[in-house]
């Protein structure tokens, strides 16, 4: 089976005769016919129902046809993807992206870059989607081998407690560390910025583990857990059942933008630039 096959079975039946479909195709009639029959005996069904006046596809036909034409529009795009890459930036995050200044950077990203697609693309790895290739760029807020990639440090987000909202630690104004020892506390093993390492060896919570944001809300919202998170996700994720509160005494948490060492993305400085402007004239301080 090759890809000329599949291309001649979507066109015979688009333009209805074998005549147009090698004319489309740029090839004979009979190379068509060819083509179709190859195809046929590869897979061992018949496809098409052919008389001297319509072409139908059998049932196999439009089985096929229709992972044909998903074949090969993924194969247009890997084309694309290959000779017109830079006209798309993917920025990878597996959270909260930029939190409170995600919506802006998209607005402003539309404006000053008009022939660079911007896409945000939510993947829980611990490095936003980069190493497996899904993106040009990743923010990301665990702790990493930096020298790895290209970086620069965005900024220092503030902790937050996300708590059930009908727990009595909602209604206090800020907490402490210490207030959730004797919770459940719920972390993303993969992706998460929390560690138990932020109580001492012997006053820690007790550790759950969960696998994506939604279902570590879904835990918090329960009453079962606390959650402890960077200040992005209070932005990024409201929920019903679920309130954030500044923890006091926690440390930052580093906000980094990560790219390949070698061949970045040509976009990639502009991106740091609008991202750097973005912070620094935040109406909320960088902590």
């Amino acid at each position: 089976m090759d890809i000329r096959q599949l291309r001649c079975l979507v066109e015979i039946v688009d333009s209805g005769t074998f005549t147009d479909a090698g004319i489309a195709l740029g090839v004979s009639q009979a190379a068509v016919s060819r083509n179709l029959l190859a195809l046929e005996r590869e897979l061992g069904v018949r496809l098409l129902h052919r008389t001297s006046r319509s072409l139908t596809p059998t049932a196999a036909g439009v089985r096929v046809l229709a992972r044909a034409r998903h074949i090969l529009a993924e194969l247009d795009e890997l084309v694309t993807e290959a000779t017109t890459g830079h006209t798309r930036l993917r920025v990878g995050h597996a959270w909260s992206a930029f939190g409170s200044h995600t919506r802006e950077f998209q607005r402003r990203w539309a404006a000053a870059h008009a022939g660079v697609e911007l896409q945000l693309i939510r993947t829980n790895t611990t490095t936003g989607g980069l190493a497996e290739g899904l993106c040009d760029l990743a923010v990301v807020r665990t702790q990493l081998e930096l020298k790895r990639f290209g970086h620069v440090l965005l900024t220092r987000e503030r902790r937050y407690c996300a708590v059930p909202a009908d727990d009595p630690l909602a209604r206090k104004r800020g907490l402490a560390l210490e207030q959730l020892r004797d919770r459940t506390l719920v972390i993303d093993r993969r992706t998460g910025s929390t560690t138990a390492d932020l109580w001492p060896a012997d006053a820690r919570p007790v550790i759950e583990y969960t696998q994506d944001v939604d279902d570590w809300l879904a835990a918090i919202a329960s009453g079962r857990c606390v959650g402890v998170t960077p200040e992005a996700t209070t932005t990024q994720y409201r929920r019903d059942g679920v309130t954030y509160r500044p923890l006091r005494d926690a440390p930052p948490v580093d906000v980094h933008l990560i790219w390949p060492h070698d061949d970045p993305h040509p976009a990639t400085q502009s991106a740091v630039r609008l991202l750097a402007e973005l912070y620094r004239d935040s109406s909320s301080p960088s902590r």
